[in-house]
């Protein structure tokens, strides 16, 4: 484990194993951690680098509120900073860091050598309700009273153990987190409208594959045609992990980094 600062914000990343390099974003509110059932699996080929955005894990305090071109060049930015600027990538993102990640292929082609959606975050009509100062303003406000409250502390690392068990969950007791968490929710739909934006200016880099791996537990499949159809959008291969929750990565590790090794232009 290092840190870097990026933007001002001390930055939490852990590098590990060799070989071609992947880089893996966690979803809303989660923390490096969350991919550790996969890093074994990926180390022995593959220099696997994962980091906290501001506010969550072990990373300093964010300084603004979230936007998808910046989390692309913190990506971009994190990798310089750890020596890995000249290597293209296989860029992998869960869930809300889905949209970060496809943001950093279509922003930075030259850099990337994969992408990987991981039961990514899919918006077909992206939208919000008020303006993005009204409610990163409110957040804000509610996370100072919720703080004060102690409700962090007293609440949060039981229901982080209760939702995914880490030995990490403690670190959910902290107001840092859950200010960064909550202001994640409170601008997920300007992520998701910044995405749609992008889409429409910048295409995806030629010949890079990607790939779409959705969590499937059973029941509905309204979310396995939700993500078919965003694979079908993005011209990309399609996945599915089963039995697995949201958090595949944890549920399905092995599934995570067949879909990781596979998604170069020349596979090793």
């Amino acid at each position: 484990m290092t840190f870097v600062r990026v933007g001002g914000v001390p930055q939490h990343v852990a590098v590990t194993g060799s070989g071609p390099v992947c880089v893996l974003g966690a979803g809303l509110g989660l923390g490096w951690f969350d991919w550790d059932p996969v890093v074994p699996l990926l180390a022995p080929h593959r220099t696997v680098v994962r980091f906290d955005r501001p506010g969550l894990g072990l990373s300093g305090h964010a300084r603004v509120a979230p936007a998808v071109r910046d989390e692309a060049e913190r990506i971009r930015r994190v990798l310089d900073a750890v020596g890995l600027g000249g290597a293209r990538v296989t860029v992998v993102g869960h869930s809300l860091a889905g949209f970060h990640a496809e943001a950093f292929a279509r922003l930075y082609p030259e850099r990337t050598e994969g992408l990987v959606l991981v039961d990514s975050s899919v918006e077909e009509r992206p939208r919000t309700y008020l303006p993005r100062g009204v409610r990163v303003a409110a957040t804000r406000a509610c996370g100072t009273v919720l703080c004060a409250a102690g409700l962090p502390r007293a609440t949060g690392p039981t229901l982080r153990r209760l939702a995914a068990p880490t030995p990490w969950a403690w670190l959910y007791g902290s107001s840092r987190v859950w200010r960064a968490a909550l202001m994640e929710y409170a601008t997920y739909g300007d992520a998701a409208r910044e995405l749609a934006a992008l889409r429409g200016r910048l295409p995806l880099p030629a010949g890079v594959p990607v790939t779409v791996l959705a969590a499937y537990a059973g029941g509905s499949r309204r979310w396995l045609d939700r993500q078919r159809r965003l694979a079908r959008d993005l011209g990309a291969a399609f996945h599915v992990a089963e039995p697995s929750g949201h958090l595949v990565m944890r549920d399905r590790p092995a599934d995570v980094a067949e879909a990781v090794l596979a998604g170069r232009r020349n596979s090793t």
